[in-house]
């Protein structure tokens, strides 16, 4: 089974441009569909309540590892937490990276989510499909962020 998940997407956009639409907590939450609390600070939790509908009881959290502007992002979580009667704290969680390489149109922007076989494996199949179609929805939320 597979460990990661890989996806990518060209962006009309210039890479600053991705980037705020990736790091700027406000900006993040509008096309992710989370409502957070504050900006993203390398080292500390970040966390809000999902907009998307049918989800709005989950908390997203994330601990964010590495912000290197304009080309790199990151931040660990609890893939497919959704239920809100189980703790997933005692889980290992995956990590997230998003890559931002300038093209001769925009951007090509990279994200992979890394992982999942510490997952138990009761979980792992669903944690890797959902996020999968996650992230494949994500890509198009981006890009109709950044180019409108």
């Amino acid at each position: 089974m597979a460990d990661r998940i890989q996806k990518s997407i060209e962006l009309n956009a210039p890479v600053e441009r991705v980037w705020r639409a990736l790091t700027d907590f406000e900006e993040f939450g509008s096309w992710f569909g989370v409502n957070l609390e504050g900006p993203f600070v390398p080292g500390e939790i970040s966390r809000g309540r999902i907009t998307y509908p049918g989800y709005e009881h989950v908390i997203w959290e994330a601990v964010i590892k590495h912000m290197d502007a304009p080309r790199y992002f990151s931040f660990t979580w609890h893939p497919h937490a959704v239920d809100p009667d189980v703790d997933y704290s005692g889980e290992e969680p995956t990590l997230v990276e998003f890559r931002l390489e300038p093209t001769s149109t925009g951007t090509r922007l990279s994200v992979v989510e890394s992982g999942f076989d510490a997952l138990p494996s009761h979980r792992r199949p669903d944690a890797l499909r959902m996020n999968a179609e996650g992230w494949a929805e994500q890509m198009k939320n981006i890009e109709a962020h950044v180019q409108s």
